[in-house]
């Protein structure tokens, strides 16, 4: 698969989540990350090790949000 047509998806699934959670929809949201986070950004073949700092502080970021907004969820599903 392209790496630029993996850049549109992810900024897509990225996009889709933070949406979906600022309308209060957290467990959608955090599949949206989730599944944002299979399509790397990057150089999908390089390994994790040669990675520049940066780029796994963004991809680790980006799952601990992940994992942010399904724990909130899970947290709080009996508030309804």
């Amino acid at each position: 698969m392209k790496s630029a047509f993996n850049k549109y998806l992810y900024v897509g699934f990225t996009a889709a989540g933070i949406y979906q959670a600022f309308r209060g929809e957290f467990s959608e949201g955090a599949i949206s990350l989730g599944v944002a986070l299979a399509f790397d950004p990057f150089n999908p073949n390089q390994t994790w090790k040669e990675r520049p700092l940066w780029q796994k502080a963004a991809l680790l970021i980006h799952l601990g949000l992940c994992a942010a907004f399904f724990g909130y969820e899970i947290g709080f599903a009996d508030r309804g």
